[in-house]
C-alpha cells in the first residue's frame, strides 16, 4: 500500500516552517520580510526586497492563521500593512522592488507582482474581513485592466510596455483572481479568471505543451518549456472548474500528461527545471518548487477525475523530505539539486515558502478523502 506521510507534512508546516520563518524571516529592524536566508538561517547580504515575496509571505501567514496557527494573524497584518505603506504608488500601481530599508528602488509595475498583491489581499480579506484588503484587490485588478491591457488579448508583462508577452504572470493572475473571487464573491474576479483560462486554452497551451514567451502575434519566442508550470496550471484549472463549473478537465489532463511523461526524472521522481518541446531535458536540475507543483497537480486531478494521487504524493514528498530537507535546520531546505542529485549551493529564497505551504496545505485539506481511498 502506498503511504502518504500526512503527519510529517503537518509537523513540518506547524512545528518547523511557520515558527522558523516567523522568527528568522521577519525583518525586525526595517519591517517586512527578508528576501532570502543563508543555510544557517541568517539574513544574507541581499540589499533588496521584492514585492512578490512580501505578498507571498503575507499570504502564508494569513492562510496559517485560518488553519488555526495563532501567530499567523499578526504576521499577516504586518506583511499586508508593510506592502501597502511601502510599495503602493499614487497612481494605483505598485513598486516591484524596495531597498532593504523599505525605500522604493524600482517603481515599474510588473504583472507578476500585481498578481501577488491581489493574492495576498484576497487571503488577508478572507482572514480579517478588513475593507482595505478587499479594496486593494479590486483596485489592483482595475489598474491591470486600465493600464496593462495589451492588444490581441492578455496583459503587458510590465510597464512601460514592450512587445514581449509572458505566460507565467498570467498564470499567477488567474490564481489570484480565483482566490479573490472565493474570498469576496465579486464576479469581476471570476470574469477575469475566465478570460485568462481562455487565453491559456487558445494562446499559451497547444494541447500538449505550455509556451513561456511570445511576441505580439502570439508566436513563441522561446523553445524552453517548464514542467513545473505545466503542473501549476493543472491545479489552477482544477480550482477554476470548482469555482466556475466550466469543464476544463481535458486541458488539465493533457498538461499533466505531458509533464509527467517528459518532465519527471524516472529514477528520482524529481521534476526537471526545463525541457524542450520534444520532451528532451534541457536543464536536468530541479528546484524544490517544481516538485511542490507536481503534488498540487496530482491533487487537482484527484478532485477533477478521482485519479489516485497517492503514488505522486508519496514519490514527491519522499523526495522533498529525503533530499531537500535532509540535514537542514528544521524549516529550511536546499533550494536546488543538479541532474546528478548533488546540491547546488545558494541561499534559501523566501519566495518558496509559498510553494511549500500551499502544496502541503492542499495535502492536508484533502487528507480525509485520500485516506478513504
Amino acid at each position: 500500500m502506498v503511504q502518504v506521510p500526512f503527519d510529517a507534512v503537518r509537523t513540518w508546516m506547524f512545528e518547523a516552517a511557520l515558527p522558523f520563518w516567523a522568527e528568522r524571516g521577519v525583518d525586525a529592524e526595517h519591517g517586512g520580510f527578508f528576501e532570502e536566508l543563508s543555510a544557517d538561517g541568517a539574513p544574507t547580504a541581499c540589499d533588496f526586497k521584492r514585492l512578490r515575496v512580501i505578498c507571498r509571505q503575507a499570504y502564508v501567514f494569513s492562510h496559517a492563521a485560518l488553519l488555526g496557527w495563532p501567530k499567523g494573524e499578526p504576521l499577516s497584518q504586518l506583511g499586508f500593512e508593510y506592502m501597502r505603506e511601502r510599495a503602493r504608488l499614487p497612481d494605483g500601481g505598485w513598486a516591484r522592488r524596495l531597498a532593504r530599508d523599505g525605500r522604493i528602488i524600482d517603481a515599474a509595475p510588473e504583472l507578476y507582482d500585481l498578481a501577488f498583491v491581489i493574492f495576498a489581499a484576497a487571503w488577508r480579506y478572507r482572514l480579517s474581513r478588513e475593507p482595505e484588503a478587499r479594496a486593494s484587490a479590486i483596485e489592483t485588478l482595475a489598474f491591470v485592466r486600465e493600464r496593462m491591457t495589451a492588444p490581441g488579448g492578455g496583459f503587458w508583462r510590465a510597464l512601460p510596455a514592450s512587445g514581449e508577452r509572458a505566460q507565467n504572470p498570467h498564470m499567477h493572475l488567474t490564481e489570484a483572481c480565483l482566490a479573490a473571487f472565493e474570498a469576496t464573491g465579486e464576479a469581476q474576479f471570476l470574469d477575469a479568471a475566465r478570460e485568462l483560462v481562455s487565453l491559456f486554452a487558445t494562446r499559451f497551451f497547444d494541447g500538449a505543451t505550455l509556451g513561456e514567451r511570445f511576441d505580439d502575434d502570439w508566436a513563441r519566442t522561446s523553445a524552453v518549456l517548464e514542467p513545473g508550470h505545466h503542473f501549476e496550471w493543472v491545479w489552477i484549472l482544477a480550482q477554476y472548474q470548482r469555482l466556475s463549473g466550466d469543464d476544463v478537465t481535458p486541458l488539465a489532463q493533457a498538461a499533466a500528461a505531458f509533464a509527467e511523461r517528459h518532465g519527471v526524472e524516472p529514477e528520482s521522481g524529481a521534476v526537471y527545471d526545463a525541457i524542450a518541446a520534444d520532451g528532451a531535458p534541457l536543464r536536468r536540475s530541479s528546484r524544490i518548487w517544481t516538485n511542490t507543483e507536481r503534488i498540487k497537480a496530482a491533487l487537482g486531478l484527484f478532485e477533477l477525475t478521482g485519479a489516485d494521487p497517492r503514488p505522486v504524493l508519496a514519490s514527491s514528498l519522499r523526495l522533498i523530505f529525503q533530499r531537500y530537507f535532509a540535514g537542514q535546520i528544521p524549516g529550511l531546505w536546499i533550494d536546488q539539486f543538479d541532474g546528478d542529485g548533488a546540491p547546488i549551493d545558494a541561499p534559501v529564497p523566501a519566495s518558496c515558502v509559498y510553494h511549500l505551504f500551499l502544496a502541503f496545505s492542499e495535502v492536508l485539506r484533502l487528507e480525509d478523502r485520500i485516506r478513504a481511498l
